[in-house]
């Protein structure tokens, strides 16, 4: 059964609190308003909101849910509006991903809002199918980046609340145990694996479907966005002077590598779930390293509670430790039923209090660049970095070739059997039809 979930007219907790309040001072009072209508001729605007219901624990508590749910509230209340949730999650990996159902939906114009993934957003943003967000008052506060990684066309058409920054979580009693110092490069990588499948730990990374194309980015962009010929190399790939397949054979390589040494279990990566499918492992102390998000260090349904000390930090380049960073974001839909309420929310969501608010519950990376709040521990080694300018885009609208979906894909074809070769044609088939489309 497919996991699309209706919420339909759902009030959050402070929305409904408000409710409460209003209506006992109402029949408290002991005197009729004349201004109150009968509730069935109460109107009160609905924007209709897409987004992924993360599968979790149901005893557990979601912070990364509360924070945005707390920011919808917040719109509730300040506009008098009622946003109703759609939500969606792929039961496995035969069923439609999030992403597929998001595309039909603003396809379809079925919502007004929509939480979009970075490949998702240059789609649609290309398609003409959102609107442009750049007149929302919140915009002046964002960080540059945020603009960069989500104008498609010369349009503004998605705004994230946070900065999702990947990295490496890794157990660090098992790197001490076996005398290891946190790996830099690949090579430093290679040398942890090895060590740790000598002693025993048959499988040291834990890999899902959706996240391995992480090394990929670090070794391919370290330098593109390091050294500060940024924009001219994203030029000659736009062009066709530089070829993407060059850029990116490196970390392909080192996949192999990882894939043939067994330091990855290449068939259990292809149909795991992320977090669900080295979740388990790692928590018990089985499997030292796995890849995430920034916002699975701060909740309990992922691995903000471990018994042993964790730290994130960036993933193997020339560089050194190096994060990387795709862009999610809200976006409006170009032809929403409901769009001119849409902005208004999205307006207050992605305002600086709000931001704060969404930040200090999450605990992450805002989007503004007024916004700042301390992370946890285990975080500070990949926030540091963040901080001294250093990490790679895992999306970037600005290039014609999609990034992150596109890379997440084709890690799949080396998954599945393909050779390093096949899969850099695979780049190559995509930036011949992105120039031939030009």
């Amino acid at each position: 059964m497919k996991k699309q979930r209706a919420r339909g007219s759902r009030r959050w907790a402070a929305a409904l609190l408000a409710g409460m309040l209003l209506l006992t001072a109402a029949c408290g009072s002991g005197t009729p308003s004349q201004n109150l209508l009968p509730s069935d001729q109460v109107s009160v605007p609905v924007v209709n909101l897409f987004s992924p219901m993360e599968k979790t624990d149901p005893n557990a508590e979601n912070v990364a849910r509360t924070a945005a749910d707390l920011t919808i509230a917040m719109a509730e209340e300040k506009l008098g509006v009622s946003v109703a949730y759609w939500t969606y999650t792929a039961e496995d990996y035969q069923d439609k991903t999030y992403d597929d159902v998001a595309l039909d939906r603003a396809r379809s114009n079925m919502d007004d809002l929509y939480l979009l993934n970075p490949d998702v957003v240059l789609a649609l943003g290309s398609e003409g199918k959102l609107m442009d967000l750049s007149g929302l008052d919140s915009v002046k506060n964002l960080r540059d980046i945020i603009r960069v990684a989500n104008t498609v066309d010369g349009k503004l058409v998605a705004i994230p609340q946070e900065v999702v920054a990947y990295g490496l979580f890794v157990n660090v009693d098992l790197f001490r145990q076996y005398g290891l110092d946190l790996p830099n490069t690949p090579e430093e990588f290679l040398e942890c694996c090895r060590v740790f499948q000598e002693n025993g730990i048959e499988t040291p990374i834990g890999a899902n479907r959706w996240w391995l194309e992480t090394f990929v980015f670090a070794q391919a962009y370290a330098d593109l966005y390091n050294g500060g010929n940024t924009e001219a190399e994203i030029k000659a790939l736009n062009s066709g002077e530089a070829r993407y397949s060059d850029y990116m054979r490196p970390g392909f390589e080192f996949l192999q590598t990882l894939i043939d040494r067994g330091y990855i279990d290449a068939e259990k990566a292809l149909v795991s779930e992320a977090i669900e499918g080295e979740g388990a492992d790692f928590l018990a102390g089985k499997t030292p390293i796995v890849m995430a998000y920034w916002g699975a260090a701060n909740t309990e349904t992922a691995y903000g509670k471990t018994d042993f000390e964790m730290q994130v930090i960036g993933f193997p380049s020339s560089r050194g430790q190096m994060p990387v960073m795709p862009m999610t974001g809200w976006a409006v839909g170009a032809e929403a039923e409901h769009a001119e309420d849409a902005l208004r929310v999205m307006n207050v969501i992605t305002s600086d209090e709000a931001l704060q608010l969404f930040a200090e519950t999450n605990r992450v990376i805002s989007p503004s660049k007024n916004v700042k709040v301390d992370c946890v521990p285990a975080l500070r080694p990949l926030n540091q970095r963040i901080e001294e300018g250093v990490y790679v885009l895992g999306s970037n609208a600005g290039m014609r070739v999609e990034q992150w979906g596109n890379t997440c894909l084709i890690v799949r074809e080396l998954l599945g059997g393909a050779t390093v070769d096949e899969c850099m044609a695979s780049f190559d088939r995509l930036q011949d039809a992105a120039l031939a489309g030009s």
